[in-house]
């Protein structure tokens, strides 16, 4: 069953008023990598978050794709939504957890900074082009971003976050990748993907959180675009079950299928947070963790139900198929592709082409992949166009 099984939280705080014994307390952070003397009115999670609100790659976020590239629409999402969006569901799980929402909050915006332009096909083509120079991940990525890339102090590169927010922004990273982090910086946040142990619960959280909303969205701007519609979906049991639930319960909404869509979309996201709250909860008591270093030692204990993490798959493989890999999108996926392998050869053999900082790099290749990672999708058309004399998309 969905939300009738639940035991759904009831008249949980709207502020949170306290953590959980499992939950990151900022006054105990294992701190910076340059030391810097406390902010007197924020904690260290809070001052996190405002320094990536405030960096440059927050910002170029607004001209990211999400699925659907930045021109196509002013209603689709792009990689600033979304990270707002993964914020404010993260938010509400943590606190109804007692969990950290400040951390949640901190990871949940900087979790696609490192993300290319033109989502996954750019990265996916990147990673290609580097395949010989150390291979590119989008996640290493946002971790280069905060932690080097950024020019904003005079005492240091990138942001100088705490360890807690760059464990959080590393959720997936390569053994050997993990390996050169432990060598630069070690028992770092490298060290658990070689320890094989969890990140705080804060990081796992924004990692279910991040494929709540996109799952959710998803279906939002594919139905938008036409790429879908709510006869495929009805297909899906996960949005078929909250489809029929609005129906029975508003049916004049069969005649406005904007509000019965964002209605539906609405209820699954309301049960897939208590699912998770819930299903925590319980794997907490059972795996019998008191502290957070025995939760780190503990296997994921931020989850959804199994039933809920089928219906959740079952509907990920429906939008791949129908959606992700829809005629339309795979058609403008290359093109995205070919303008993000020609950009990179043309800045190989060129540098001067690049900004003086990148171009002066001895590294070249990892310099020109963190130039191109750095553009909006609209920079990198323009670019493509100034550098080969070729307009795509």
């Amino acid at each position: 069953m969905f939300a009738e099984s639940l035991d759904l939280p009831v008249g949980s705080s709207p502020v949170q008023t306290s953590l959980s014994p499992l939950a990151c307390d900022p006054a105990q952070t294992r701190g910076r990598r340059f030391a810097e003397a406390p902010a007197p009115t924020r904690n260290a999670f809070q001052r996190d978050r405002d320094r990536i609100v405030h960096s440059t790659a927050f910002r170029r976020l607004v001209y990211k794709t999400q699925v659907f590239l930045n021109h196509e629409g002013d209603l689709f999402r792009t990689r600033l939504t979304h990270s707002l969006e993964v914020a404010q569901l993260g938010r509400s799980i943590a606190r109804a957890l007692g969990l950290n929402e400040d951390l949640v909050e901190a990871v949940a915006l900087a979790h696609d900074l490192g993300h290319t332009p033109f989502g996954h096909a750019g990265q996916d083509t990147l990673n290609e082009c580097m395949a010989e120079h150390g291979g590119f991940e989008h996640n290493l990525q946002s971790l280069r971003v905060v932690d080097q890339l950024e020019e904003r102090y005079p005492a240091f590169d990138g942001l100088n976050l705490s360890f807690e927010t760059r464990e959080g922004v590393l959720k997936h990273c390569s053994r050997a990748n993990a390996e050169h982090l432990e060598r630069t910086e070690p028992g770092g946040v490298g060290r658990r993907f070689i320890d094989r142990t969890q990140p705080s619960l804060e990081a796992q959280l924004c990692n279910l959180a991040d494929a709540i909303a996109y799952n959710a969205h998803d279906i939002d701007d594919g139905v938008r675009s036409g790429l879908i519609s709510i006869e495929q979906l009805l297909q899906v049991e996960l949005f078929a079950h909250y489809h029929q639930q609005t129906l029975a319960e508003h049916p004049g909404l069969s005649t406005k299928p904007r509000r019965l869509l964002y209605e539906t979309i609405r209820r699954m996201l309301s049960d897939q947070v208590y699912d998770v709250i819930n299903t925590t909860r319980l794997a907490v008591v059972q795996a019998g963790v008191r502290t957070l270093d025995e939760a780190r030692q503990a296997g994921p204990l931020v989850a959804f139900s199994t039933e809920m993490k089928v219906r959740s798959r079952e509907l990920q493989r429906f939008l791949f198929a129908q959606l992700y890999r829809h005629p339309q999108v795979m058609q403008t996926t290359g093109q995205a592709q070919q303008v993000v392998r020609e950009l990179f050869a043309v800045y190989v053999a060129q540098p001067s082409e690049m900004s003086a900082d990148f171009a002066a790099n001895t590294d070249l290749h990892r310099a020109v992949a963190d130039y191109i990672a750095g553009m909006t999708d609209r920079f990198a058309l323009r670019e493509h166009e100034r550098l080969t004399g070729r307009r795509l998309l």
